[in-house]
């Protein structure tokens, strides 16, 4: 790498204000907010909207899509056109 031109890369905690979830781990992005680690450290610490702790995927608690059901739905709300799809 070249010296000068990349932003300064250290610790920075990402708290997830939806789970109560937080993680320290190394980043370039920074922030005017700090926290203190359970190291007993000061860090940036960003918050975020959602992280593996509460994305529905990760937690299990995704919900199947109906496609099928969703295409019936649309096409009996809007009808085919004569001569098939389309």
């Amino acid at each position: 790498m070249k010296r000068g031109i990349h932003p300064p890369y250290g610790p920075v905690v990402f708290r997830d204000r939806a789970a109560g979830y937080a993680f320290l781990t190394r980043s370039t992005a920074t922030s005017d907010k700090t926290v203190e680690w359970e190291d007993g450290a000061t860090y940036p610490v960003i918050d975020v909207e959602i992280s593996s702790a509460s994305h529905p995927f990760y937690t299990g608690t995704a919900r199947v899509m109906d496609t099928a059901g969703r295409v019936e739905r649309f096409e009996r709300r809007y009808g085919l056109r004569e001569g098939g799809r389309g």
